[in-house]
């Protein structure tokens, strides 16, 4: 029987749109990173407020990718 093996990395999206869009982001710039990205999980959201407003989405992801078939 043949198990996968994982490797976690650890990354930002950034975004003045939404949340969503700065996961997007940092998903596209893994793809540039690793071979084979697999699944991520939302560790941290925050943000920064400008006049009141939202101003940035900032979503750090855990990322795994395979390392081995």
């Amino acid at each position: 029987m043949h198990f996968p093996i994982y490797e976690l990395i650890e990354v930002t999206g950034i975004s003045t749109t939404s949340m969503e869009d700065a996961v997007e982001r940092a998903v596209a710039h893994t793809t540039h990173l690793v071979k084979k990205p697999r699944w991520f999980q939302v560790t941290e959201t925050r943000g920064s407020i400008e006049k009141g407003h939202v101003h940035q989405w900032q979503v750090t992801l855990k990322i795994g990718h395979d390392v081995a078939d």
